[in-house]
């Protein structure tokens, strides 16, 4: 099929479609050290198969642990599931220094830049076609992919939530991280938090 250049019709995925006229922010993590919980958050969506159609999941990730911050399922692309997740991650765990997402359109809205820069977060976003930018949260989709999704066939957007809930709560909880030598995302977290926060 390759070589006759034969290839399925289907509808694909679009996460990360700019919006004409939105600011897009300069990037500010390169040659950045990560080192503590809370300096760096980063958030994506990804888009999600079911038996019949899809699903969109939003995660907010700290940088430094890799830990799920917080996270929603929509069927739609639209700004306030994301803003949902952030405000949650905020209300839970307070706030990052810089904030790192692609320049998708959900994320360049003025409703999401006003809600990072009025909790005095610095906005960071992926150059154009820089997936690298952003590679700890892909490295997350990969894994939620492989070892969660693209082994069930969800019938129904509340399985997939369920289902994806389940799948997150273990990530964090119970399964190591080989770049965190071999420490969960939790355990990573919440051993490096000062101790006033952790309290």
């Amino acid at each position: 099929m390759k070589r006759m250049n034969i290839e399925a019709l289907y509808r694909r995925p679009n996460t990360s479609k700019p919006m004409p006229g939105h600011k897009i922010h300069p990037y500010l993590l390169r040659g950045l050290t990560v080192s503590r919980p809370n300096q760096v958050w980063a958030m994506d969506i990804t888009y999600i198969p079911m038996a019949r159609g899809f699903v969109y999941l939003a995660a907010v990730v700290d940088w430094f642990s890799r830990r799920v911050l917080a996270w929603r399922v929509s069927i739609t692309m639209e700004t306030a599931f994301g803003l949902e997740a952030v405000e949650e991650a905020l209300a839970k765990h307070g706030k990052p220094e810089i904030f790192n997402t692609d320049q998708g359109s959900q994320f360049t809205s003025i409703a999401f830049t006003s809600l990072l820069r009025d909790n005095g977060i610095a906005i960071s976003m992926d150059g154009k076609g820089s997936w690298r930018d952003n590679v700890f949260v892909e490295r997350i989709w990969r894994t939620v992919k492989y070892e969660e999704v693209y082994l069930k066939a969800y019938q129904s957007v509340s399985e997939a939530r369920a289902s994806i809930g389940r799948y997150l709560d273990f990530y964090n909880h119970r399964r190591p991280h080989s770049s965190l030598d071999r420490k969960t995302p939790d355990r990573a977290y919440f051993d490096n938090l000062p101790r006033a926060t952790a309290a």
